[in-house]
């Protein structure tokens, strides 16, 4: 039950980034490498995103 609970979670999570980043104003090429890599490490992908993604006051790298 708890890990049905937590892949839940999870996946909304990476629906949620791949909505963000298509929705979002970056470069084409940029989209295409922040979705291949939340669908190859979905939950370090999504982190990432979260953290360093277009747009983010968390860690803001020269933006």
């Amino acid at each position: 039950m708890f890990y049905g609970l937590v892949s839940l979670i999870e996946l909304l999570l990476v629906i949620w980034a791949l909505i963000s980043i298509l929705q979002s104003g970056v470069q084409p090429v940029e989209k295409l490498i922040w979705v291949l890599i939340i669908l190859v490490l979905p939950l370090v992908g999504f982190l990432l995103w979260y953290l360093i993604g277009p747009g983010n006051k968390a860690f803001p790298l020269g933006r």
